[in-house]
């Protein structure tokens, strides 16, 4: 009899015993955040991902969602080529994710994409605007605008509120982002009778861009485009004041970072560039965003990177309500059908191409300070 009923409650234990990793691997929704948190595009990364943390730790102090606390994985990319897709790979075969948020650079997310895809995970991209991000397939979606529409903005603005009719291109052509931005804007100015008076090109990581300025101040343009990252964008600004370059400069979204105003000292004074958000909109979501960020994050002010990252959080979790179970294939649909989702960059539809629709803002440097200038909704 006792050697039955040892046997019997050693089965129950161990069946008891190989249940408890199945019952924690449910406690958790696992989520995957890749970026790059240092290296030469740091500044993107790491501010997408205080946004990211702040938003996981705020659901989480709510109970979670469908019952169960977030779990955040993030990994860094290093700003380097081929890390992002090392990175997403394991998030999906080693640490189960139900999603993916990334990543900044569109560069990061093409390599990204086409892994999600074909694991059926979705990703969910938090600031990389080319149009073939979203075309990998129907598993990938971004919360931020899309190029063809934020050049459409940069090439109205500078037409109309700038004055500009002699434009200069400057490209760096190793970045996809800028070449779709710099060929949407080329475009749509020269379809507003501007004129691109001269275009020239530079690789990601160069510093010294004398040769092409030079080139530029001959041709004697009233606005350089610039359609590169921060750090390219403050030294251009910088090397051609240095040449004596009077011209108006502006960017895209690629400048939104701190760095911009750190790099680029008084050269970047009088400067614009596209942009998510506005720190000085009066918006509800924009104000308890920023009060929140500043206590989290040592008084720090967000910028627009952190917001899109926290705004991709909370739409994946709107989502997974509504879906009301991780199955990625019906958290997929739910993602898709996000309509007017009241998001800190503004309301979010996620369209049939699976982009936001949303606005963009115009922001330029004054007084070492990024200021609103206006807003352009789709």
């Amino acid at each position: 009899m006792f050697p039955r009923l040892l046997r019997f409650l050693s089965a129950a234990l161990f069946g008891a015993l190989w249940l408890v990793p199945a019952v924690r691997a449910q406690d958790s929704i696992k989520l995957g955040h890749y970026g790059a948190f240092t290296g030469k595009d740091g500044a993107f990364g790491s501010a997408a991902r205080k946004g990211v943390i702040l938003a996981v730790e705020e659901v989480n102090a709510a109970g979670g969602v469908l019952g169960r606390p977030l779990e955040l994985f993030s990994e860094d990319n290093q700003s380097k080529q081929g890390e992002s897709a090392t990175i997403v790979k394991k998030f999906i075969a080693r640490d189960k994710v139900v999603a993916v948020l990334g990543g900044n650079a569109s560069t990061n997310s093409l390599e990204a994409a086409p892994i999600c895809q074909n694991a059926r995970v979705p990703m969910i991209a938090i600031s990389s605007t080319n149009p073939r991000v979203t075309e990998m397939g129907d598993y990938i979606f971004r919360v931020c605008f899309i190029d063809p529409f934020q050049g459409a903005v940069l090439a109205k603005f500078a037409h109309g509120r700038l004055g500009a009719r002699r434009v200069a291109i400057l490209t760096s052509v190793s970045n996809p982002y800028a070449v779709g931005l710099s060929n949407v804007f080329r475009k749509q100015f020269t379809a507003a009778a501007g004129e691109i008076v001269a275009e020239q090109r530079y690789a990601e990581g160069d510093k010294d861009f004398r040769a092409q300025l030079t080139a530029i101040k001959a041709a004697g343009p009233d606005a350089i485009f610039a359609s590169g990252y921060y750090t390219e964008g403050a030294l251009i600004c910088k090397q051609a004041r240095d040449l004596g370059i009077s011209a108006i400069i502006f960017g895209g979204d690629g400048w939104e970072a701190p760095e911009l105003i750190t790099l680029g000292g008084a050269a970047v004074e009088g400067t614009y560039y596209s942009a998510h958000y506005s720190k000085d909109s009066p918006a509800p979501e924009v104000v308890n965003f920023i009060k929140k960020f500043r206590t989290r994050w040592n008084g720090e002010t967000p910028d627009g990177i952190s917001a899109n990252g926290y705004d991709a959080v909370l739409l994946f979790v709107a989502a997974l309500r509504r879906a009301g179970t991780t199955e990625t294939v019906r958290l997929r649909e739910a993602l898709a059908a996000t309509k007017d989702f009241a998001g800190v960059t503004g309301r979010i539809t996620i369209d049939a191409q699976r982009n936001a629709a949303k606005p963009a803002v115009i922001l330029t440097v004054k007084d070492g300070r990024f200021q609103f200038v206006e807003s352009v909704a789709p």
